[in-house]
């Protein structure tokens, strides 16, 4: 059941507003000090300095406000995200410095948007988003006045009568009704554009001291409480505080979150909004930093890869969250930020950074379910211990993401020793690159990176999960069904059904720490029950310059077949085929001095060596290798693989070792209601895992393994064998 309110709870009293124009979004007398404290603070003295610098130059460049033309990237474009960001460091240096020149500057501007915005329609360049006004969509309009409205409150008591009424009238009311009322249908969504639009909106209202415009923000355009700021909070979060289109929008949505949700707590204390639904704003924010590989969020959905914590989306969310909980785990990640907010927010974690409070960010492995109550799937992340070089492992058993998510059910990726190894290919896009159809969505988007063979996962009759449709892909989400994250062995296993017609799949990934191995070895099992005979694909992409197999290649290399006609294929190119033993299926490949091997125990595969960028006369996409296991003709299929690091290349000594794989060889069978897993190594050991076909954690299973009976509990056992027993 879907929460139907914690709002019920949560009244929208009229906030006891000054009368005076006086700031409410941030305390000027804190913002005073910071002004004198920031040369003893290194948080706060690089921020101060650089965006002193951006704004001397702005002013130096005087007031350009220009009519709105270009799409994302574009000459207009950019010149109005310089503008809002003039407007909001002016009003804050002024607060901060004492110096006039920049409350004026920003006054300047914006009686300058005060004269333009009246006069504007449909953005010219609108394509297939909510257009805006200023910007090609009116996501960038919302952004625009979560800005502005911050830096205007700042000024707003410097003004003149006259100024501040015309400012308040022909920018900030006019933006407010245009994105809550001339937009409703796009502010009412269960969506991060609407939360955009809620922060501005609602954070205008504190601004002009108008409990009508809050009460808009966080009840919807009707007031009904079926839309709103505080219904995003119900249905976008799980109960985990992970957000319904991942990690990389959940970054990008933190920050109208965690900022409304600020101005909230200091204009409407007494709603305890940091304590709504279980504290979920703040549970938000560590779980986003949990959703990251050496600081960068994993890249699944319509993600870009280069997205790192050092953002200000969460250099804003940290100051925030640990201005509200005061825990020192946020003060490490602004430590390794390196900067802070120019905000009485900042001003704290500068000065308990400085004052050596910080303790370490406890990443570990963690489950965090999807779905407002928390039973539509998971992320699972695995993790061999909290540094920047550990091995983590991401299992991907999470519903469809909304319009932003792709169609591969049970995917996974893995990180090892710094580097990304099994990859996601995340969003076909160059954003803001105005020369890469505007900056905006590449039509390979919906040609290859949606699509399931782009992903790590299982792939039947050459057709994508849900054949590609968001409405039944929303309709069925996965099923968690165990997860443990601690021990040696560490395992999530989920479970699909309905992706495809008549078939259900089940995956278990396990991170198995083996004595002697500087990595663990990740265990791959993926079980396929179907109704009718099939072709089943299952690809693996990695990020990493192939160096051998174990079994003999057909190489393409006079031509370069292509792969397919369709649904992701037509993008694919064929560059060998072979057909592994039961001896020989390895794949090793190098990636930043390091070795992997990838075995594959599935019996009757043919293995297909292949690379993206076929069919892609603008050279839109990425060039990335990827292995693929077909099996075809099979109704159910048990495909069975590992993935082993090891051995080192060092390029300045040209030292090589370990280049040759620990394991002997790897294989799967049935003992009683378990697939059996056996892992030999060189010197013999033998590593047995059992994946039960009962996934609950109290199940009792046994079976008779090379003539030894093996007890355990719970749907993964192990048993391990020194040489020759």
């Amino acid at each position: 059941m879907i929460r139907t309110l914690a709002l019920a709870a949560f009244v929208v009293a009229a906030p006891a507003f000054a009368q005076d124009a006086k700031p409410v979004l941030n305390d000027p007398a804190v913002l005073a000090e910071m002004g004198r404290e920031a040369a003893r603070l290194p948080l706060l003295a690089s921020d101060l300095a650089r965006t002193r610098a951006q704004l001397d130059a702005s002013i130096r460049d005087g007031v350009n406000v220009p009519v709105p033309k270009d799409p994302g990237g574009g000459a207009t474009h950019e010149q109005h995200r310089r503008n809002y960001q003039a407007i909001y460091g002016g009003g804050l240096l002024y607060r901060i410095t004492g110096e006039r020149k920049y409350a004026d500057h920003a006054r300047a501007l914006l009686l300058a948007y005060a004269k333009l915005y009246p006069t504007l329609g449909k953005h010219p360049a609108a394509s297939n988003q909510v257009p805006g006004r200023l910007f090609w969509q009116s996501l960038n309009d919302s952004v625009w006045l979560v800005y502005a409205a911050q830096g205007y409150d700042a000024i707003r008591d410097t003004l003149s009568p006259a100024d501040r009424a015309t400012i308040d009238a022909d920018v900030f009311r006019r933006m407010a009704d245009f994105l809550s009322v001339e937009t409703a249908a796009s502010f009412d969504r269960i969506h991060n554009h609407a939360t955009w639009a809620a922060a501005g909106v609602g954070m205008t209202g504190y601004v002009l001291r108008d409990p009508k415009l809050v009460t808009r923000a966080l009840k919807g355009s009707d007031g009904s409480g079926k839309a709103g700021f505080l219904r995003q909070l119900d249905l976008l979060f799980s109960p985990d505080g992970y957000y319904a289109e991942g990690p990389y929008y959940q970054r990008y949505a933190l920050q109208p979150f965690v900022m409304f949700a600020n101005a909230i707590a200091k204009n409407d204390p007494a709603q305890k909004i940091f304590q709504y639904r279980g504290g979920i704003v703040l549970k938000a924010v560590t779980t986003a930093i949990q959703l990251t590989y050496d600081g960068y969020f994993f890249p699944i959905n319509d993600a870009m890869p280069d997205k790192s914590l050092k953002t200000d989306e969460l250099y804003q969310a940290v100051a925030i969250g640990y201005a509200a909980t005061r825990d020192p785990a946020l003060l490490d990640i602004a430590k390794w930020q390196g900067r802070t907010v120019l905000t009485d927010d900042g001003l704290a974690v500068a000065r308990d950074v400085a004052a050596g409070k910080a303790k370490a960010f406890p990443f570990a492995s963690k489950l965090f379910r999807d779905g407002p109550d928390g039973d539509q799937g998971a992320l699972a992340v695995l993790r061999d211990g909290p540094g920047d070089d550990a091995q983590v492992l991401v299992a991907k058993n999470t519903a469809q993401g909304m319009g932003h998510g792709h169609f591969d059910k049970l995917n996974w990726l893995l990180y090892d020793h710094g580097q990304a190894i099994v990859t996601d290919y995340g969003a076909a896009r160059f954003l803001n690159i105005e020369a890469k159809s505007g900056g905006r969505y590449l039509p390979e988007n919906d040609s290859w990176a949606q699509h399931t063979i782009a992903h790590n996962t299982l792939v039947v009759n050459e057709t994508s999960h849900f054949a590609a449709k968001l409405k039944p892909a929303e309709a069925v989400a996965p099923k968690q069904l165990y997860f443990s994250g601690t021990g040696d062995t560490q395992a999530s296993i989920g479970e699909m059904t309905g992706a495809y017609p008549g078939v259900t799949f089940r995956r278990t990934l396990a991170q198995v720490r083996v004595r002697g191995l500087g990595s663990p070895i990740v265990v791959d099992v993926l079980k396929v029950k179907g109704n009718a005979p099939a072709r089943y694909d299952l690809p693996l992409h990695y990020n990493g310059h192939l160096i051998d197999t174990g079994f003999a290649l057909k190489s393409n290399v006079t031509t370069r077949p292509v792969m397919g006609a369709k649904k992701g294929y037509q993008h694919l190119w064929v560059d060998a085929t072979g057909t592994p033993d039961a001896t020989n299926g390895r794949v090793t490949w190098m990636t930043a001095g390091r070795f992997y091997s990838y075995r594959m125990a599935t019996p009757g595969v043919q293995v297909i060596l292949a690379e993206s960028g076929a069919n892609d006369p603008k050279f839109n996409l990425r060039r990335e290798p990827a292995i693929i296991q077909r099996l075809d003709g099979a109704k159910d299929a048990t495909f069975v693989s590992l993935l082993e690091a090891h051995g080192r290349y060092d390029p300045s000594t040209e030292m090589v070792s370990g280049s040759a794989s620990a394991v002997a060889s790897v294989t799967q069978a049935r003992a009683g209601d378990a697939d059996i897993v056996t892992i030999t190594l060189v010197d013999g050991r033998r590593v047995i895992l059992a994946v039960a076909d009962d996934a609950s954690p109290g199940g009792k299973h046994s079976a008779t393994v090379a003539g030894r009976a093996f007890d355990w509990t719970g749907p993964i056992g192990r048993m391990d064998r020194e040489a020759g027993k």
